[in-house]
């Protein structure tokens, strides 16, 4: 049977929300995952090719994935909300994928911005078995969310990423309580350019 592929429109708080639903390629889902997409003022959309291979990493695993464009991205309503409004938005795509998977345990993740969008859902008590922050975005100090915080949390990082460098983002993983881990993947840029296989292989081995 050929993989169920279904493109959504989800009732968000500002509009309707564009999304994206895969199931696994191989049996039944075992475990559900929400991807967040990188900065909306910036091109970030959830065909982004950092969020796909994230996705497909863990489609790799047996997680049913969904993605979705914040508010004012490609078909989704509204317009950019400062990052309280794209917390929401995620909170409802949380919300039907939970509701749409009810009995299977859910991953949070996401790519620079979206991977603060995923920590601060997760930190909050969304209930995730882990999350996995993708390029996290050392450059915002901002980071209260994380504190205290015990879900199980996993960083990838680029290890030439301009807006994490190794050496911060290391500083801040060792400050946070455990679990957590911090995984390194050669490649040239934070968009992880020229080892875009090899981060869908890290996200895969989580």
């Amino acid at each position: 049977m050929p993989r169920k592929i279904e493109s959504l429109f989800l009732d968000g708080p500002a509009g309707k929300l564009e999304a994206l639903l895969e199931e696994p390629e191989d049996g039944a889902p075992r475990e559900a995952a929400l991807v967040c997409h990188p900065h909306p003022q910036h091109g970030g959309t959830m065909h982004n090719k950092v969020v796909y291979r994230i996705a497909r990493g863990l489609r790799s695993t047996g997680c049913v994935v969904l993605r979705f464009n914040y508010r004012g991205v490609n078909l989704s309503g509204g317009s950019y909300g400062e990052g309280e409004g794209e917390m929401d938005d995620a909170r409802v795509a949380l919300d039907y994928l939970r509701s749409r998977y009810p009995d299977l345990p859910f991953t949070l993740a996401g790519f620079s911005f979206g991977s603060r969008i995923a920590l601060r859902l997760a930190c909050g008590g969304a209930g995730a078995r882990r999350v996995i922050a993708v390029g996290f975005p050392t450059v915002y100090k901002d980071r209260s969310y994380l504190d205290g915080c015990s879900v199980p949390r996993a960083f990838v990082q680029s290890t030439h990423d301009e807006f994490g460098p190794v050496a911060d983002l290391q500083a801040v993983v060792a400050g946070l309580p455990e679990p957590k881990r911090l995984v390194l993947v050669e490649a040239q840029d934070h968009f992880f350019a020229g080892a875009l296989p090899e981060l869908e292989a890290a996200i895969a081995s989580l």
